[in-house]
C-alpha cells in the first residue's frame, strides 16, 4: 500500500482555506443585510472573496491534476472544491440581486436565512479541520448533521417566506424580486449541505 505523504495532506489544508473563504463571504453577505448601508462597497469586498475563492479552487485542481497520490479518492476532492466554490458563488449572485433589483430595505426573513448561511459555513470550516483524522471521530459526524439541520431550518424560512409574499398580495415587481432572492439564499444552504454529504460520504468509505 502506498503511503499518504505530508504533501498530499495538504489537501485537506486547501480544503480548509476554501472554506475559510466561504465563511468571509456569508458574514459579508450577513452584514450586508443586517446594515443596509453602503451596499455598493459590501457588494464589491463579497465580488473580491469571490474571486479569491475561484483562484484558491483552481490551485486546489491544479494540485489535484499534479498528484499521483490522494488522500481521498480524486472524484470526492473535485466535488468538495467545486462544491465550496458554489457557496461562494451563490453568496455572491445572491449579493449582486440587492442592487440589480434596486432593495431599499431587507426583510426579516432574508435575514435569517443569511445568518443560517454563516452559521452553515463556520460549520463547514471546523468539518473541514477534522477531516485528517475522519476515522471515529465523532466532532466531525456532529457537524454534518449540524449542517443538515440548519439547511432543514433554512427549507422552513423558505416556504414560510415565500408563502408570506403570495398570500399578501403584494406588488407583482416585489413577489418576483423577493422569491428569486429567497431561492438564491435557499440554493446557497442547499450547497453546504451538499459539502456536508459529500464528506459524509467519504468518512463512510474510509470507516
Amino acid at each position: 500500500m502506498f503511503r499518504i505523504s505530508r504533501k498530499e495532506e495538504e489537501f485537506y489544508d486547501l480544503f480548509i482555506e476554501a472554506a475559510e473563504k466561504s465563511l468571509e463571504a456569508a458574514k459579508l453577505l450577513e452584514d450586508l443585510m443586517s446594515n443596509y448601508v453602503d451596499v455598493t462597497k459590501k457588494i464589491d469586498d463579497i465580488e473580491k472573496i469571490e474571486h479569491e475563492c475561484d483562484k484558491h479552487v483552481h490551485r486546489i485542481l491544479q494540485k489535484l491534476n499534479a498528484s499521483f497520490i490522494t488522500p481521498i479518492d480524486r472524484e470526492d476532492i473535485y466535488l468538495i472544491a467545486k462544491e465550496l466554490d458554489t457557496i461562494t458563488d451563490s453568496i455572491e449572485a445572491t449579493a449582486h440581486r440587492f442592487k440589480m433589483y434596486n432593495v431599499t430595505s431587507v426583510r426579516d426573513d432574508a435575514k435569517a436565512m443569511s445568518k443560517l448561511i454563516t452559521q452553515c459555513t463556520s460549520e463547514l470550516r471546523d468539518l473541514m479541520s477534522q477531516m485528517k483524522s475522519m476515522k471515529e471521530n465523532k466532532v466531525l459526524k456532529q457537524k454534518i448533521i449540524e449542517v443538515n439541520r440548519l439547511e432543514d431550518d433554512g427549507d422552513r424560512i423558505f416556504r414560510t417566506a415565500v408563502s408570506k409574499l403570495f398570500i399578501a398580495q403584494e406588488d407583482a415587481t416585489e413577489v418576483l424580486k423577493w422569491k428569486e432572492i429567497y431561492e438564491h439564499l435557499e440554493s446557497t444552504l442547499d450547497a453546504c449541505e451538499d459539502v456536508a454529504n459529500i464528506v459524509e460520504g467519504v468518512v463512510m468509505k474510509h470507516a
